[in-house]
């Protein structure tokens, strides 16, 4: 894992920035269910109205107050650099954590400069869409007292079977009591958005690849508090062909929504 990083282009940012989480973008998957297309270019990378969809998070965390933003890349890393570069674009300071090898959601964390492990951190995929003003979820966070706070939404989840409910055996039967076909089933769901208190990342071992399930397994079992943070907004991954169509015919509709949300600095 290396890392590479830029200086802040103004005292004024800077300070800014410092009382704001550190922001982490997750950009390293190989996005396997989107293939062909991530043959060509990263997920983060895929085309979005006239820019990739790492632009409109980018977009979004420097409307909302953020002059920095770290990015953990890995597959086809080379083309994430050559576009997002030191982030001037952005009128932000892009710094970057590169895998040498998968490691998962969380695992990539452990190689952020000391400096910065030091911080509050929210951390996103670098494949989500949402209008959720990231600002309310770091002031939710910090009132919960907890030590990891995830973005959270109820959405259906369609089960591609007919269900049954199995009662009293009949033999080498079993009597079915009920039977459903292909319900869907009301979930509460991970948005792919987090906050991290500092101590958080004392559960992830440097090169340890680890996803956020299990991280939340060893808080919960150390008796750490975990809050999640309920959003009714809009909010798509492309992680799917079917996804990632929606949104693009969802992203003209609800640009200015994305891109300049309401109260944005408040």
């Amino acid at each position: 894992m290396s890392t590479d990083a830029v200086q802040p282009r103004s005292i004024e940012g800077a300070a800014e920035a410092s009382s704001l989480p550190a922001p982490v973008i997750l950009a390293g998957g190989k996005g396997t269910r989107l293939a062909p297309f991530t043959s060509v270019l990263p997920k983060p990378l895929m085309p979005l109205g006239d820019g990739p969809i790492l632009d409109v998070l980018l977009q979004q965390l420097h409307a909302q107050g953020w002059n920095e933003v770290t990015l953990a890349v890995g597959h086809m890393a080379g083309l994430i650099r050559a576009y997002c570069g030191d982030g001037e674009r952005y009128g932000m300071d892009v710094s970057y954590i590169q895998e040498t090898t998968p490691l998962g959601t969380v695992g990539p964390l452990a190689f952020l400069p000391e400096e910065v492990r030091r911080r509050r951190l929210i951390v996103m995929n670098g494949d989500l869409l949402t209008t959720l003003r990231f600002r309310d979820l770091v002031a939710a966070h910090e009132e919960s007292g907890a030590v990891l706070s995830i973005a959270v939404m109820r959405r259906p989840i369609k089960v591609e079977f007919g269900v049954l409910d199995l009662g009293e055996s009949l033999g080498a039967a079993r009597e079915i009591t009920s039977y459903r076909e292909k319900p869907e089933i009301e979930s509460t769901v991970s948005m792919g958005v987090y906050v991290f208190e500092p101590e958080a990342l004392d559960y992830v071992t440097p090169g340890e690849p680890l996803d956020i399930p299990a991280l939340i397994g060893r808080l919960l079992a150390d008796g750490r508090r975990v809050a999640g943070y309920p959003f009714d907004g809009y909010w798509l991954d492309i992680g799917r062909h079917s996804d990632y169509q929606q949104a693009i015919d969802d992203f003209e509709r609800i640009r200015e929504k994305l891109l300049a949300p309401e109260g944005a600095r408040a």
